[in-house]
């Protein structure tokens, strides 16, 4: 899919804290308040408008038809990628090689319903935010693109070709093969984007063009009846993956579509009320989204909404649209049940997400694929400012700020990634800090979808543009079990390969032990603190002792030794939806390991296959400065524990729980005081 391909290619103004938090009144005898300094700016379409070009819309294709197709022959699309070239310009191309130089086409095309469908959502942003003429005109013929791409009659109705060549003819079997192939065969991520699409396309156009809108009401329904063939037919069913009961009405399985289909519902049920059958859709797909809320405080993955049904030891940053989602749904649906899920995701898993170094491409369950793009950045703020705007919370929207400080320089390269002044953002930032300096459609959609939503709100603004660089970033660290000390009936394993299906064997490799050995792993120095988590492969390995016992683990700590509490051999379940019977699930051990403790010993009875070990702080840090300042503090127990400060002259801490709801009022300290962090929450520092 499009999505893997792109995932390959990724390889100032003063923080003003007292706009995020309960104002005081001046005495009545005070000077006026100066006013906030004005602020750019940021939102930028030059370089999507550079992507965008005409398409023939071709007649007399078989269940292709677009709103006035005759009277308007062409449409417009953006191109793919875009490669930077030596002067800084870009060249745009399709995706995979060329395949036909005559012709131009390329293996997969020139276009996608993926990127017709996200751009159209940023020029109906932008007109309905800033009022922008040319951005109505950009959506119109984006929608009408887009719906071209869409099956209009038989047994396909509804569905959506995926890719389409610069001279108009569509490519339903792209090289290599999309899921479903031919890509309208089914229902697919490219189809719960065109709802996404449909649904804002529709609120956007109702009262401006009621013609268009209502041929866009039209194509939603299409596209919901297609969904309810397929997925929402299973509504109430689930299924089971490792042993962990999972949904089992997700679009293609999987909440990252679901999400994006529900924007759209959302938007559409707002601006449709009557539609009951479209609300009831929207209900469904949101209680489905909810359902993959799993972990909690200390417990891997922390609160947060797991994309994939099938494996509950995923987690990507790409496609996490599913806070943002669930807010809007409970919005419209006046549901608090979704709501929670969203802000456990926000509250609990994002803060620890950005202590450890930000939204990575994916935990698997340990961050192996540290590359950042994005998609995965926008997804964590347009959560964040939705929840925010929804619940009132400070606590989400200082975290926004925060997560948007990444396209300024608080990302893993130290250097800004996207331009204001020409709407030049990059394709990724490398596990090793390397910049793709290439700006594909993909790239530039969700920076501007997170540059209209720091427009709309000034304050997290400031805060972004003020905190350009990373000075802490202290949370989850990874011990190898291959890498430890060995003793008795253990050897290291390299499997053929380190991809189960649907988890990492981190490092590509793991100890398989069995009664009476040991494995000793050596601490980060200097660590603080920490809950320790051991990942073993919680599934049988074939053999008539798979998995019994447990392995006992221990932490030595100058002389002494702390007994940490036992992890699980085996824990019995289907395999069920899972790639793999192999389940990498971390287990958190009951006592945490004190701070300066130099190793942990695992010793094993019965069988067991140890991968790894996480390492969480009790307290991770996230520190963040600029032409300001923020410390982040985030609690992984149950209890409140103090923190000592590190800075100097006077700050401001906010309290906040692990629901982002603000714990009393903010306390006014000497950078170098101490301040509690409440129980599975966190806590933010900034100047005063």
């Amino acid at each position: 899919m499009k999505r893997n391909r792109l995932l390959a290619a990724a390889t100032g103004a003063a923080l003003l804290a007292a706009a995020l938090v309960p104002a005081i009144a001046a005495p009545a005898d005070a000077s006026p308040a100066p006013a906030a300094p004005a602020v750019p700016t940021l939102t930028n379409l030059a370089h999507l408008n550079f992507l965008l070009d005409d398409v023939p819309l071709l007649s007399g294709v078989a269940g292709h038809s677009t709103y006035q197709q005759s009277q308007e022959p062409t449409a417009r699309a953006p191109w793919v990628y875009a490669n930077r070239n030596a002067d800084g310009s870009f060249t745009r191309v399709g995706g995979g090689p060329i395949t036909d130089a005559t012709k131009g086409w390329y293996a997969q095309g020139s276009f996608d319903a993926d990127d017709i469908s996200r751009a159209a959502v940023v020029y109906l942003r932008d007109w309905k935010q800033n009022g922008t003429a040319a951005s109505r005109a950009s959506a119109y013929e984006l929608l009408r693109e887009l719906t071209y791409l869409q099956v209009d009659s038989g047994p396909n109705a509804g569905n959506v070709v995926l890719w389409q060549q610069h001279d108009g003819t569509l490519n339903p079997s792209a090289i290599p093969a999309d899921q479903p192939n031919p890509s309208d065969s089914g229902e697919s991520y490219w189809l719960a984007r065109t709802v996404w699409a449909l649904g804002e396309g529709y609120a956007g156009f109702e009262k401006s063009d009621p013609a268009f809108a209502s041929f866009l009401q039209q194509r939603m329904s299409l596209a919901l009846r297609s969904l309810e063939r397929h997925s929402l037919a299973k509504y109430g069913t689930t299924e089971t993956a490792n042993g962990v009961t999972v949904p089992g009405w997700l679009i293609v399985g999987s909440a990252s579509p679901t999400a994006e289909a529900v924007l759209g519902l959302s938007a559409y049920t707002a601006a449709a009320p009557g539609d009951g059958q479209a609300r009831t859709d929207l209900q469904r797909y949101a209680k489905g989204i909810a359902g993959l809320s799993s972990g909690g405080t200390g417990q891997w993955p922390f609160g947060a909404l797991l994309p994939e049904a099938n494996s509950p030891t995923f987690w990507h940053a790409w496609g996490g649209m599913q806070p943002a989602a669930l807010t809007a749904a409970a919005t419209q649906l006046h549901d608090g049940s979704l709501q929670s899920a969203a802000n456990t995701d926000l509250a609990s898993f994002t803060p620890q997400l950005l202590a450890s170094g930000g939204p990575d491409n994916g935990w698997t369950p340990t961050p192996a694929d540290p590359s950042q793009i994005a998609y995965g950045v926008d997804s964590r703020v347009e959560g964040l400012v939705a929840a925010s705007d929804a619940t009132g919370s400070t606590g989400l929207a200082t975290l926004a700020g925060a997560q948007a400080a990444w396209y300024f320089g608080a990302n893993p390269a130290g250097v800004p990634v996207y331009d204001p002044a020409t709407g030049v953002c990059v394709d990724g930032i490398g596990g090793d800090g390397g910049v793709n300096h290439n700006c594909g459609a993909e790239s530039a959609i969700h920076t501007e979808l997170s540059m209209l939503a720091l427009d709309a709100h000034p304050a997290i603004k400031r805060e972004a543009l003020a905190l350009t660089h990373r000075t802490a970033v202290n949370g989850l660290q990874v011990v190898e079990a291959e890498k430890g000390a060995l003793t008795g009936p253990a050897s290291v394993v390299t499997p053929p390969s380190a991809w189960t299906g649907s988890a990492n064997w981190s490092g590509g490799a793991y100890v398989s032990a069995s009664t009476g050995a040991s494995v000793t792993m050596t601490l980060p120095a200097g660590h603080s603190a920490a809950r320790i988590l051991p990942i073993e492969d919680l599934g049988p390995d074939g053999t008539a002792t798979s998995g019994s016992g447990t392995t006992a683990w221990t932490a030595s700590a100058g002389n002494r030794t702390v007994q940490l509490g036992t992890s699980q051999n085996v824990r019995p379940g289907a395999q069920g939806i899972a790639p793999s019977p192999v389940f990498l699930l971390p287990q958190t051990l009951p006592v945490s390991a004190p701070a300066g403790a130099t190793s942990v010993t695992a010793r094993v009875n019965g069988r067991a296959r140890l991968d790894a070990v996480l390492v969480q702080p009790v307290i991770s840090h996230l520190g963040l400065t600029g032409t300001g300042s923020l410390d982040v503090y985030v609690n992984a127990t149950s209890t409140t524990v103090p923190q000592q400060l590190s800075g100097s002259g006077p700050v401001l801490a906010t309290r906040y729980d692990a629901a982002g709801h603000q714990v009393g009022a903010p306390i006014p300290l000497n950078g170098n005081g101490t301040v509690t962090v409440v129980p599975g929450g966190f806590t933010t520092v900034v100047p005063r």
